[in-house]
């Protein structure tokens, strides 16, 4: 059965995330991950159209009444 460890490679050393697997002597498969870059600030609309959004109705019913639903005949 395969298990996966999370790890860090430090100047050639291993330090491990999770928990160190008991094992004396394995093979192993190694997987370089990039760095990923933290998330860009959250997108903000053009000051030209922020704040003028209206909602018109329910947002949560249906536009269509039941009676007119074909899967539900």
């Amino acid at each position: 059965m395969l298990k996966s460890y999370e790890a860090m490679v430090e100047n050639g050393q291993v330090k491990w995330i999770t928990e160190q697997p008991d094992v004396k002597s394995a093979r192993v498969i190694v997987t370089i991950l990039e760095e990923t870059p933290p998330p860009t600030k959250r997108r903000t609309p053009p000051a030209l159209i922020a704040g003028k959004g209206k909602t018109l109705g329910d947002i949560v019913g249906s536009i269509v009444p039941e009676e007119d639903w074909e899967c539900l005949k």
